[in-house]
């Protein structure tokens, strides 16, 4: 029985991670879930955060996705998001800005579009800067 996974985290851009783990941990649309190899086949969106892998050799990768798909298979977990980015290259001070711009485009907002658009954008950038957080606690 083998006592990893294969993990793929793709973007709509490119591959961001790619690999064996024993374990994965993300954020569900009903909660934090956990997946470990052999687990039951499940396909869910998932809702912004941090996708923790923990790899084969017991490090630890931290991917930011902006929401998006997850499909487990027992042998295979794939993460499909339009945006994906890798924690080492989560930008604080940009994050920061672009929130900060979502907040102003909520209170500039005129529709019910507008707002809903400037909300998610908002939830999507607090998480990111959230995941940034946790990522750089474990460094």
């Amino acid at each position: 029985m083998a006592n990893t996974i294969h993990v793929d985290v793709v973007s709509a851009e490119e591959s961001i991670f790619s690999g064996e783990a024993k374990f994965v941990a993300l954020p569900g649309e009903a909660g934090e879930l956990g997946i470990f190899p052999r687990h039951t086949p499940l396909i869910t969106r998932i809702r912004p955060g941090a996708v923790r892998i923990e790899t084969a050799d017991g490090n630890e990768e931290f991917v930011f996705v902006a929401g998006g798909i997850l499909e487990v298979q027992p042998n295979a977990v794939t993460v499909l998001s339009d945006t994906a980015i890798r924690g080492k290259d989560l930008d604080e001070e940009k994050a920061n800005q672009s929130k900060a711009s979502a907040e102003e485009a909520l209170k500039k907002a005129k529709s019910d579009i507008d707002i809903a658009m400037a909300q998610s954008e908002l939830a999507v950038m607090a998480a990111q800067i959230a995941a940034l957080r946790k990522y750089r606690q474990k460094k």
